[in-house]
């Protein structure tokens, strides 16, 4: 069981796509574990009282980061679109094609980097796909 996207973008673990998107937001520059939807409290006891308190007083209180942020940078439809259902509408597809195309530079020369740019061509090559059909790009 996994997650499954039309014109052939992913076929693929859940934990692999969350590490692929934590790839692409370090590679765009975007705090990712800051964001609305990731972004998790340290448990209870983690920190001590005080650092507990002072980061609740001054940096807590503007997290998580709101997606609405990022826009208009395309790439927000892909870091916060569920990983197992809907879809990506026809008309972001090529936009966001673009945007993927613009980090495969900054995505890890190392060999796990290789598979991560890898499944950004293979996902770049499914939204232009999706996009020359005029069809969306749906998650299952």
């Amino acid at each position: 069981m996994g997650l499954d996207t039309t014109h052939d973008c992913w076929h693929g673990s859940y934990s692999a796509f969350a590490i692929w998107r934590k790839k692409l937001a370090e590679a765009a520059n975007i705090p990712l574990d800051l964001m609305e939807g990731h972004f998790e409290d340290p448990p209870a006891g983690m920190l001590h009282p005080v650092a507990q308190e002072y980061l609740a007083s001054r940096i807590w209180r503007w997290l998580p980061i709101s997606w609405d942020s990022l826009k208009p940078d395309i790439l927000h439809v892909l870091l916060h679109h569920s990983d197992c259902d809907g879809d990506i509408p026809a008309e972001q597809c090529a936009p966001l094609a673009d945007r993927l195309e613009a980090l495969l530079p900054a995505v890890n020369d190392d060999t796990a980097g290789k598979l991560w740019r890898e499944a950004t061509v293979r996902f770049i090559t499914g939204l232009r796909l999706a996009a020359g059909l005029g069809e969306a790009v749906e998650f299952h």
